[in-house]
Parts: structure tokens; sequence; C-alpha cells
């Protein structure tokens, strides 16, 4: 199984951002921070060697034969725009928008992962996953997936008129962040964090430089033994996104409106 390699140095730069949820909560603050993720992808045109987004671009998103959810132009646009220059853009699948099919690579000239990968960058390895119902525990969130992912359901949801579906997806997403409020954003210690737990398994097994993922609401860059454990943080409180210059990885914050 070979390991794509992507090359980077100070003047190109991998950069790696997750969690936007747009659409949540509301069509004004997600407005706000599309523009916000846009200007910040905008600002790397000129010298990313490759941008990784790592899950839940949206806070519900489903593909039709014909149809996609409206919106988010802004954002399919710059990353279009991202292909179109020659920019290899990797977009991992994340428990919000479970359902992407051929979108993003058929329109927009993505790379579409549904479940964890593992790069080079440069010499070092990477494991990338967005950590979605990775390790123990999150028992709740691994049964809905079970049934999001069941083919006779996403079959039936298919069906149902888009309006009703969406709004039936858009009624349990704001359901499940009102349980879990900002859950996602506390950091819940070395010991309690699963994907710390997961991340501690897979390198008792093999190593790796960096496991870098998405989903947990908080930027972290934590040192196990002489591998790298990296949250990516959001774009809903922390604007925090992850650049690699062919040396070190750096967790940054975009500071610009848009």
């Amino acid at each position: 199984h070979m390991t794509a390699t992507i090359h980077a140095s100070s003047s190109r730069k991998i950069y790696l951002l997750s969690d936007f949820h747009l659409g949540a909560p509301n069509y004004t603050a997600s407005l706000e921070r599309e523009k916000k993720v846009v200007s910040f992808l905008q600002s790397i045109e000129e010298n990313a060697a490759a941008v990784f987004i790592v899950g839940d671009i949206f806070d519900f998103w489903f593909e039709y034969d014909h149809v996609v959810p409206k919106g988010y132009v802004r954002l399919l646009g710059q990353i279009a725009k991202l292909t179109d220059k020659g920019i290899p853009v990797h977009v991992f699948t994340g428990n919000h928008d479970l359902w992407m099919r051929h979108y993003f690579e058929e329109e927009l000239g993505c790379k579409v992962y549904h479940g964890p990968q593992v790069f080079h960058f440069n010499d070092k390895a990477c494991y990338i996953a967005h950590g979605d119902g990775l390790g123990p525990g999150d028992a709740g969130y691994k049964f809905i997936k079970k049934i999001f992912t069941n083919p006779i359901c996403k079959w039936l949801f298919k069906w149902m008129h888009p309006d009703m579906g969406v709004g039936i997806a858009n009624y349990f997403s704001r359901k499940s962040r009102a349980k879990t409020g900002n859950a996602d954003a506390q950091f819940l210690g070395e010991e309690n964090e699963w994907l710390i737990c997961y991340s501690k398994e897979i390198l008792q097994k093999q190593h790796f430089d960096y496991l870098i993922f998405g989903h947990r609401h908080f930027p972290l860059d934590l040192t196990i033994g002489n591998s790298h454990y990296i949250n990516l943080g959001d774009w809903i409180q922390n604007y925090t996104y992850a650049s690699f210059d062919g040396e070190k990885m750096e967790i940054d914050k975009w500071n610009k409106k848009y």
C-alpha cells in the first residue's frame, strides 16, 4: 500500500483545517464563518503545496443524484479555484457530512476520504482522520452513524423531498449539538480524550511523526513520546489551522475578519 508523499517547503506549505459546521446555528452566523474560511483559503492560494480539510465542513450535507444543498457557494467556488490552480485539496468526511458522494470530486476536483489516511509530508509520516467514532467510548454516536450509513436508510432518505429530508436532518443535527453544547470544545484531560488514547494505541504498533485530527473543537499540539498528536481546532470559536513547512508542523490562528 503506497503512501502518498507531498513535498512542502518554507515557501510552499501544506495547510490543514477542519470543522466549519457551515449551516449552523443559523444563516447569518454561518455566512460570516464561511467568509472567514474563504479569506483564509484566498490568502494561501499562492503558496500552498496542498490543502487538507479534515471533516465537518457542513453541519449537514446530503447529495442526491442531481442536487446538492443550497448555499455555501463562496466556499465551493474557492475550493474549485484552488484545484483549478493545481493545488491538491484533500477532503475528509466528518460525522456531519458523511453523505458525500462524487460532487466534491467531479465538480470541485478534490480527493475525498471516508476514513483515516496515511501521508508522508516530506520525510514525516502523518496519520490523518476526522476522528469521529475512533477509539473507545462515543457509543451513542457510533449507533447513529450505523443508521446514517445504512444503505436502506440512505435509500429511503433519497426519496424524501429534499425540503423535508434536509429539514429533519437539520433538526437532529441541532439536537445533537444542543445536547453536547460546547462539550466538543473542552479538553477532558489526556486520560479521558478518546482520540489521544486511540493515538497511543496506534503508536504502539507503528510510528507516526504526526497524528492529526479534527472533531474536537479545540487546538492542541501534544507530544506523545517522539510523536505529535494534533487537534486542528475549529472555525466556530478558534479559527485555527496547521501548516507544515517541510520541517515542522505549527498551529496558527486566522485573525482577519474577511
